[in-house]
């Protein structure tokens, strides 16, 4: 890295820091508890250029290395992960078009998703078919200069406030392999396009997660990611990468977010004459967590070096992505038993943790699949 792009990037970095303290932490509770979409926030969000984070400077993005996007994917969930999300999927549409799109198509695209003029996000998942995105049904007809898209899709994020996704569809149903008849359209919001509900979560409050449903629903041809069908799954599992390393960076600020509170209570509270963090059981657990949490910043930073450098990654992706949510869940339920009663009340964020943690063993493929990969790389990589 030269020292021209570490000081950019430092300053990147303390922007966020700044933006975070000023207009995000004093109303976390809030937007949390009312489950709000933070409307300013992402307004404040295009102006520091994040929609466009990892977007080449050529095409009006910031052109940030994975390493620095994790860092400041990090330092953000740390105080309110929901944020994360709402560029993330975003980032991962984009990636899609920069990595596998015509020069058309990222001409056209890039700077619009840049500027967040257009946002939007990854339409994968259907009501039937989550881990196995090769039984997928929705179905993309072709007449003429357009393809015809039926089908549903679920738990799309940013499916309500985004206006365009990357939708993974059946060109050809019949096709073997299966991955073959897949392809990736980019679909703006026009008729046949309908969002029919938003889905109520656990945690993970702010952004919203929606159903959508395509009915004789009309793309142009020339949205066809790449120009030619058969591409989809390749275009989504590239997309992926970068996206489990933002949600590794997510587990990476959530551990941090509940070991930091963490030792700051545990220095307050006093039991039996003294400060908690005196007590051997307390420090026992302070101990696990700031370990699994520089455990999981190691694991997160190796991925995306290996991203940046061009790599084929899935097997550090997965294992960032499996260890830091991981780590976040571990840290989020230690720091609620090291706070007790407290811990449990909705006016400290140690609750909110708790309940944001899990979805980061769940989104992006799940820590079970995460397991599968990383076994089946290190058998390829290491053959007998």
């Amino acid at each position: 890295m030269s020292h021209s792009t570490a000081d950019s990037d430092a300053e990147m970095l303390d922007a966020v820091e700044k933006w975070l303290a000023r207009d995000v932490r004093p109303h976390v509770l809030k937007f949390d508890h009312a489950d709000e979409y933070p409307h300013d926030m992402v307004e404040q969000m295009k102006a520091l250029g994040l929609f466009g984070s990892t977007i080449p400077a050529e095409y009006g993005g910031l052109g940030l290395s994975a390493t620095t996007y994790a860092k400041i994917v990090e330092k953000i969930a740390e105080t309110w992960m929901s944020l994360t999300g709402i560029f993330n999927s975003h980032l991962i549409m984009a990636a899609c078009v920069s990595r596998m799109g015509t020069e058309a198509q990222k001409r056209a695209w890039l700077p619009k998703f840049a500027s967040g003029e257009i946002r939007g996000g990854l339409a994968l998942t259907e009501p039937d078919c989550g881990t196995d995105l090769q039984a997928i049904r929705t179905r993309a007809r072709r007449e003429g200069e357009h393809y015809i898209v039926n089908g549903t899709k679920t738990w799309i994020s940013n499916g309500i406030q985004g206006s365009c996704f990357a939708l993974l569809v059946k060109t050809d149903p019949d096709a073997e392999p299966r991955h073959k008849g897949m392809s990736m359209l980019l679909a703006p919001k026009g008729p046949g396009f309908t969002v029919s509900r938003k889905l109520e979560k656990l945690g993970y409050k702010g952004i919203d997660s929606a159903e959508l449903v395509f009915e004789d629903y009309r793309v142009p041809a020339e949205n066809m990611i790449g120009g030619v069908e058969g591409k989809g799954l390749q275009a989504a599992l590239g997309g992926l990468e970068l996206g489990r390393i933002n949600i590794a960076a997510r587990g990476c600020g959530l551990a941090a977010a509940a070991l930091k509170d963490s030792v700051r209570y545990s220095q307050i509270r006093r039991t039996m004459g003294k400060p908690i963090c005196e007590h051997q059981a307390i420090q026992l657990k302070l101990g696990e967590m700031a370990t699994r949490h520089q455990a999981a910043r190691l694991l997160t930073y190796d991925a995306a070096r290996a991203y940046d450098a061009g790599e084929r990654c899935d097997m550090e992706a997965g294992m960032a992505k499996f260890f830091a949510s991981e780590a976040a869940v571990d840290n989020a339920l230690d720091a609620m038993r090291i706070h007790g009663g407290y811990g449990y009340s909705k006016e400290y964020h140690v609750e909110r943790y708790f309940r944001d943690a899990p979805l980061m063993c769940i989104g992006e493929g799940t820590n079970e699949i995460q397991r599968m990969i990383i076994a089946k790389q290190l058998i390829a990589r290491n053959p007998a």
